[in-house]
Parts: C-alpha cells; structure tokens; sequence
C-alpha cells in the first residue's frame, strides 16, 4: 500500500507542464548544419546555468520550481535572438532524482528552445554526476533532440563526457570546408558522485571536480592543430561549470563594483579541486588540491582564447582581466583571459538572486582584437552588467550591478 501510495505521488509530481512541443526524434543526428555568423557580422550566445531541474519531485513545490525556471528561459529568448545556447552545467540535480527517470528533465529544459528552432550545447556540472545520474546518460537524453550540438570528443579515464568543439563559421560558408571565424570550446569540470557506485560502507563515491589532464592534452592539441591547418589563430570562447582557482584568489584580492560590476555575494567561492588532496584523497581533510593547475595553465596559453564562462557559484556575476600573477598562485597569464560567472538561471538551486542568463555577443571586427561584449538579461527583462570584454576592460567604468531577488510564485515551501 505504502509504495504505490509513494509511486502515485511520485507520479502527480512528475513535470507535466511545458513540455515540447515539437516531435522528439530519436536516435536523431543534427541537421541544422554548421554554427555560422548572421549576415551582419554577429554570432550571440545566450548562457543559461544552474537550472537544476528536478529538486523534490515529490513536494509541491519542486515541480514548481520548474515550470517557473520554463518560464524564465522564455522570458530570455522572447527578449534576446541567440545563434546558439549554452546550458552551462547543473542542468538538474541529481541527487533528487531516480535511475529509472533522471534525465527526463532534459525534454522540459529545451522545450522553449525546441519550439523556437534553436540549437543547444551543454556542459556537466557537479550536480549533473550523481549516483542516479550521469553526463552519459544526459547527453544520451539530449542526443534525442536533433537541436543537441552537445558532443563527446575525449575518451576514458576520468576525462568525463561534455569536452568538445564548436566552429563557428562566416555567413557565406556553405561547409565545414572554410576556416572557422570563433571556436567554442566546452569541458566537463565533473564532480559530484560515481554512477552507479557505492564504497564498502555503502556510501557514494566522489568523483574528481577538475577538468582532467588528459582534456588538457586534448585542448593543447586540437588548438595547436587548428592553427597549423589554417594558418592563423582563431579567436575563441570556453564554458566550463566550476570556476578555476584563479577566480577564487581574484575575488580574495577584491573585485570591483564599477570595473568588474555584477554581484558577488558567494565569498568564498567555490573552485575546481576544492575538497581534494594533493595526493587525490578527498576525506574533508584538504581544502583544495590544486588539480585544476594544467587547465589554468591552458587557458592562460592559448592565443585567441578571450573568455571563460562559468556557473556553479549563484551568487557571483562578474567578469575579470586575469592579467598578472595571483598571489600564492605560479600560474602567470600570458594572454589576459577573461573569466567570468554567468547568472543563476533556474528557481532550483540555493539563492534567490534574480534569474538571468549572460549574454555574448561576437562582431567580427571586434574579433580582429579579441574583443566580445556581454551582458546579463534578467527575467524582469532588465539588463546589468553590459560590458565590453577589450583591452582596456579592468580599468573601464561601468555602473554597479543592483542585487536584486525574486522568488518562486507558486512554490509553498
């Protein structure tokens, strides 16, 4: 009696609303064709993270939480004409969720773009790796929908699942024949638990929330091989869930309301290897391991690459010039990347800071500088933080960003 009274509720709190309208089409391969430029020179990119679809299915109010999460993704794309977008990480919180359904959530999460004909590329966050859950197993969801571009293109080990490359190539290309005008690099900070596996003490096991080294290797390598192919460096974006160290020893020596303006209420942040040992115990021993070091090296390196977009922070929306050593940091920049947060845009997730998505907007004569703009667009439709990511960006002017909050409507917590 006690389980199927479980499963009926378990049932009436499935997400029914907002679902997609458009035919799913499964075991689909993409055929939109390749990511290009529009006709005036400009590619956007709307970043959506932190949704975490699937929190308490079981309680009023989890659902909820969803369908108003729908309603801030719409909100966005009725207010902004992205050529592509990002879902940056914890797209659902797996910890919530049951083997048997965890990735449904996927169909709900890309129904506003399904409808609008809009294509999508992921990565994995730390809350996307659970027991019940896993980045294969949400990309083998996503895979269904053929507006998924989310790829895997690095193998084995702990390399995790969303580590790929998207060209972005001029209007008037007709194939995968020209030179790309922007690269779009995506990795898998991972993080969260094994799938599907339990120690001897029947706990779930942790796994490493760092991009590994051998996605490194892979990016060093790819990146090299473009510029011997075409002669040239191509400018690039990256998007990763969990932060570098860097930004955490950034956000130490103090960010700036006007020079980097969003919000920055989550102090201290959370990087990548936090929790981990050097010697790769993570017993709550150690506070930070310093396994995200050959990353911060790469993207420190690599010529073209002018910004790397993060979530898994809510409470943070700035963007930094990483233009000189850190303190307590030997990783010394050579290319003054940007780093940035987005905005939380799902009503799952701890905070109440208003849902939002960062925008990107790349102009190919800007690109000739390494030059982008960006900006967050709030569910009020309200924009802050409308930057220019230049060269003189860290010493520009900016009004500060207002920390404002909104709450789930219908949620009875």
């Amino acid at each position: 009696m006690f389980l199927a009274l479980l499963a009926a509720l378990i049932c009436a709190a499935c997400p029914l609303e907002a679902k997609p309208l458009a035919k799913k089409l499964v075991n689909s391969t993409n055929t939109f064709g390749p990511l290009t430029f529009k006709s005036d020179g400009t590619f956007q990119i709307s970043i959506f993270e932190d949704l975490h679809f699937g929190e308490n299915a079981w309680d009023q109010w989890g659902p909820q939480q969803d369908i108003n999460s729908v309603k801030v993704i719409n909100q966005i794309l009725d207010a902004e004409s992205p050529g592509l977008v990002v879902l940056n990480g914890d797209l659902i919180t797996g910890e919530n969720g049951f083997l048997e359904n965890s990735t449904v959530y996927v169909d709900q999460i890309v129904g506003p773009l399904v409808d609008r004909g809009l294509t999508w590329a992921s990565t994995y966050g730390n809350h996307d790796h659970d027991f019940n859950i896993s980045g294969s197993t949400i990309l083998a969801r996503e895979m269904q929908w053929s507006n998924c571009r989310t790829t895997q293109m690095v193998f084995g080990g702990d390399a995790g699942v969303s580590n790929y490359y998207l060209p972005v190539y001029d209007s008037d290309c007709t194939d995968d024949a020209c030179a790309p005008e922007l690269i779009l690099w995506f990795f898998d900070s991972k993080g969260g638990f094994r799938f599907q596996q339990k120690d001897e003490w029947g706990e779930r096991v942790g796994q490493p929330n760092w991009v590994d080294s051998t996605v490194v290797d892979w990016f060093l390598q790819t990146n090299a091989d473009f510029v011997n192919k075409y002669g040239k460096v191509t400018p690039s974006l990256a998007f990763v869930h969990i932060p570098t160290f860097a930004s955490y020893v950034f956000q130490e020596e103090g960010v700036d309301p006007n020079m980097e303006p969003g919000i920055d209420d989550d102090v201290p942040l959370a990087p990548q290897a936090q929790g981990w040992c050097a010697d790769g115990r993570n017993d709550g021993s150690c506070d930070y391991g310093g396994q995200d070091v050959p990353f911060m090296q790469a993207i420190s390196e690599v010529p073209g690459l002018m910004a790397v977009f993060s979530g898994h922070d809510h409470g943070n929306t700035w963007c930094y010039k990483w233009d000189h050593l850190l303190p307590n940091m030997t990783v010394a920049p050579h290319n003054d990347v940007n780093l940035c947060f987005g905005q939380h845009s799902g009503y799952g997730g701890y905070g109440n800071w208003e849902r939002g998505a960062r925008q990107v907007l790349a102009t190919k004569s800007k690109l000739e500088n390494l030059e982008v703009d960006t900006w967050i667009r709030l569910e009020s439709g309200n924009v802050v933080g409308n930057v220019s990511l230049n060269g003189t960006y860290g010493n520009d002017h900016y009004p500060a960003t207002n920390d404002t909050e909104t709450y789930c409507p219908t949620c009875e917590y």
